[in-house]
């Protein structure tokens, strides 16, 4: 990872898409004088699992996978992190190694705050700490969607609520395509399947006209259908 020239967090607009922005002006300037800004090349860590961090990661650009490996060598990808995310805050609050590993979709910027003052800060501002329970457990709920998703939909219905996930987060470009392209391991590790299976539930929606491909890029051609079937309806 390469560092490269930063703002200064008090004056960062992506605060305040985070639990930062119930910081006050001295505890900013405190993160601000000791984070380490970093530039993350795609496919590049920003850490694994099992590792022990010694701070959080605050994502400024880019897109990174939070994905957990299964006893038989599987990936499976939990969430999709993008511009705003705080990465590791759990391991880092619990003083526990990390459950997730994080590497980049693309190239992404990030910014480093070492535990020590995050701890502080939680300390000091109840908001903050509030901030970052009600985040944490946005993201438990999260997960617990993933899990029951898996446990009780189909591929055909977890494919089409991924697709459908993507095209709502990231949009869609000049020609229509969703504008976040994964690979189709990538997309079969966020639906729990194998990635053979993922090409083959792919190829059925174009085939029907639910979507458009075209390489990697996806085109949502009928999001009533493909809601329908992630719905159960």
């Amino acid at each position: 990872m390469e560092n490269y020239k930063d703002d200064r967090c008090e004056n960062c607009l992506v605060r305040q898409l985070n639990a930062q922005k119930s910081l006050n002006k001295d505890q900013l300037k405190r993160i601000s004088d000791s984070k380490i800004s970093k530039s993350i090349k795609k496919g590049e860590a920003i850490f694994e699992e099992g590792e022990k961090l010694n701070g959080v990661f605050c994502v400024r650009n880019g897109v990174s996978k939070l994905s957990k490996m299964s006893d038989n060598g599987k990936d499976t990808i939990i969430k999709i992190a993008t511009r705003g995310e705080v990465l590791g805050q759990r391991s880092v609050i619990t003083e526990e190694k990390t459950n997730l590993s994080a590497f980049a979709v693309n190239d992404m910027e990030v910014c480093f705050i070492p535990k020590v003052h995050l701890l502080e800060s939680i300390n000091d501002n109840p908001g903050f700490a509030k901030a970052i329970l009600l985040q944490m457990a946005k993201d438990l709920k999260f997960a617990d969607n993933v899990i029951v998703n898996i446990a009780q939909k189909t591929v055909k219905q977890r494919l089409a609520e991924a697709i459908l996930y993507l095209d709502e987060n990231f949009g869609v470009d000049a020609n229509g395509f969703i504008a976040m392209t994964l690979t189709r391991e990538d997309i079969a590790n966020i639906v729990g399947t194998a990635k053979e299976t993922c090409i083959r539930t792919l190829t059925s929606f174009k085939k029907q006209g639910w979507i458009f491909t075209e390489g990697k890029r996806i085109k949502i051609e009928d999001h009533n259908a493909l809601l329908k079937l992630a719905e159960n309806r």
